[in-house]
């Protein structure tokens, strides 16, 4: 199995290209400096819950109205009385948060050897800022708004396939890459995707802003990071 086998890298980008955990803990402190002893994955982990399930219950909430619905509920679960005014601040929070340091160069790279795809839990609005610090690089974009659902719902996946498929990108031309099992290895095992995983939590324990999948999805191929994903790219080439 090459890397160079394949047309397209379809992206979850929060988590794979984002870091979306730091975005998330320095965007909850208005909270948890009130709370106190929380460490960040037990503050991840709560953020996990309340976001899973504000996406199954109100799938049709733009994903700046869910974080703020999240970060009510982590002020009720914390004990912390909040206005919603602060609730949409954090709603809006995705435009800083930042990238992990080796995405925008390896995006660089591979967008001349690749389609490059969005399928991100994200609406189009945040996904704008992230866009940006990444330079731009994608070829095409579905977000949760688009769909009107959240991953790892299988009409996402059906979305972005069905794209695709009208632009001659057929399944095995595509390596699902993402760092979520929750949201995109599992379901990738399902629609039969080859898929990558970009274990940015490898030095850590647990499953951070994502919820447990439970059982483990399987995985083609690894790497720790972008930058490794390039290396191997260009080890190929070579």
């Amino acid at each position: 199995m090459a890397l160079t086998d394949y047309k397209a890298l379809t992206f979850d980008v929060y988590g794979t290209l984002i870091d979306w955990e730091t975005g998330m803990v320095n965007g909850l402190k208005p909270l948890t400096d009130k709370v106190g002893g929380l460490t960040r994955d037990q503050i991840l982990e709560a953020h996990a819950f309340h976001e899973s399930t504000s996406q199954k219950w109100t799938p049709s909430k733009t994903y700046s109205q869910l974080l703020a619905t999240v970060y009510k509920r982590l002020a009720e679960e914390w004990g912390i009385p909040v206005e919603w005014d602060e609730c949409l601040v954090y709603g809006a929070s995705v435009e800083h948060w930042p990238a992990f340091e080796d995405s925008a160069e390896s995006l660089a790279y591979l967008k001349d050897h690749y389609k490059l795809v969005v399928l991100s839990n994200v609406d189009n609005a945040s996904f704008a800022h992230s866009n940006k610090k990444l330079g731009n690089p994608f070829h095409m974009v579905y977000t949760a708004e688009d769909v009107g659902s959240y991953k790892p719902a299988p009409r996402n996946f059906d979305y972005m396939l069905e794209n695709l498929a009208r632009l001659g990108i057929e399944k095995q031309d595509i390596l699902h890459t993402a760092e979520s099992m929750f949201h995109d290895h599992g379901p990738a095992n399902k629609f039969g995707l080859t898929n990558c995983w970009i274990y940015r939590r490898h030095d850590k324990e647990g499953f951070g802003a994502t919820m447990n999948p439970g059982e483990m999805p399987s995985v083609d191929i690894v790497f720790n990071s972008m930058a490794d994903f390039v290396t191997a790219h260009k080890a190929e080439l070579s």
